[in-house]
C-alpha cells in the first residue's frame, strides 16, 4: 500500500496519510459493526497518523518509508514505537478485510500454508489461539520469511512483526485484539470477535502480499 501523500509536508517532507478505506463503515456487517469502524477508522487510526508525523518532524526518520522506520526503531522511542506500529498495524488491518471476504486462500498461499500447519483449519486454529490468549491488548500475525515460509506470531500493544524484537517475518495479515477493535459489539467476547474476522478476511489482498515478501 502506498502510505505517502503527493503534497508536502512542511518543508517538502512528506508526510503519512491514512490510507482511504475501499469499503463504508457499514459494509463489515454484521461481523464487524459500524458504529466501532466508524471509532476505529476515523479516531484511533486517525490518532496514530497524526501523531506519528509529529513524532518523526525535524527528526532523521522523515522521509522514510514506514518500513524502514519500523525495521530500524530504535524500541526505546515510545512515540514513534507506539504511533509508527499503530499506523503501519492499522493500515494492513483495514486494507485485509472486505465485505465480500471470508472462505480460504488459494493457490501458493494455501500451499504454504498448509506446508506450514498441515491444513488451512490447523492455522486457524493456531492464529485464533494467538490472538485469544495474547493478554492485554496487542495482535496477531500470519508472517511471511523470505523463501516464502509463513507463521503465527503475536506482539503486545502496537508492536509488529518487522520490529527488531519482534522479527517473526513480514507481516501479511493481522487482527487488533485491543478493546477499542470490538468492545462496542462483542464486549469481553474476544473469540465471538476473533471467530468472526474470518467470515471478512481479504485472501485475494493477503496472497498479494504474500507474493511480494516471500
Amino acid at each position: 500500500m502506498h502510505t505517502e501523500i503527493t503534497k508536502p509536508y512542511k518543508n517538502n517532507i512528506m508526510a503519512f496519510e491514512q490510507p482511504k478505506l475501499k469499503y463504508a463503515f457499514n459494509a463489515l456487517e454484521p461481523h464487524i459493526d459500524e458504529a466501532t469502524m466508524k471509532v476505529h477508522y476515523g479516531k484511533h487510526h486517525a490518532g496514530y497518523t497524526s501523531k506519528l508525523n509529529a513524532a518523526i518532524e525535524g527528526t532523521d526518520l522523515e522521509g522514510k518509508s514506514i518500513e524502514e522506520i519500523l525495521t530500524n526503531l530504535d524500541l526505546s522511542n515510545a512515540a514513534v514505537r507506539n504511533n509508527g506500529g499503530g499506523y503501519y498495524n492499522h493500515n494492513l488491518f483495514f486494507e485485509v478485510m472486505s465485505p465480500n471476504g471470508g472462505g480460504k486462500p488459494s493457490g501458493e498461499l494455501a500451499k504454504a500454508i498448509d506446508d506450514a500447519f498441515g491444513s488451512f483449519e490447523k492455522f486457524k486454529d493456531e492464529f485464533s489461539n494467538a490472538a485469544k490468549t495474547r493478554f492485554g491488548s496487542g495482535w496477531a500475525w500470519l508472517a511471511v520469511e523470505k523463501g516464502g515460509k509463513v507463521s503465527v506470531c503475536s506482539t503486545p500493544n502496537q508492536d509488529n512483526p518487522l520490529m527488531p524484537e519482534a522479527a517473526c517475518g513480514t507481516p501479511i495479515l493481522g487482527i487488533d485484539v485491543w478493546e477499542h477493535a470490538y468492545y462496542l459489539k462483542y464486549q469481553n467476547r474476544r473469540p465471538d470477535y476473533v471467530e468472526a474476522f474470518f467470515n471478512v478476511i481479504d485472501w485475494d489482498t493477503v496472497a498479494k502480499k504474500y507474493e511480494a515478501a516471500k
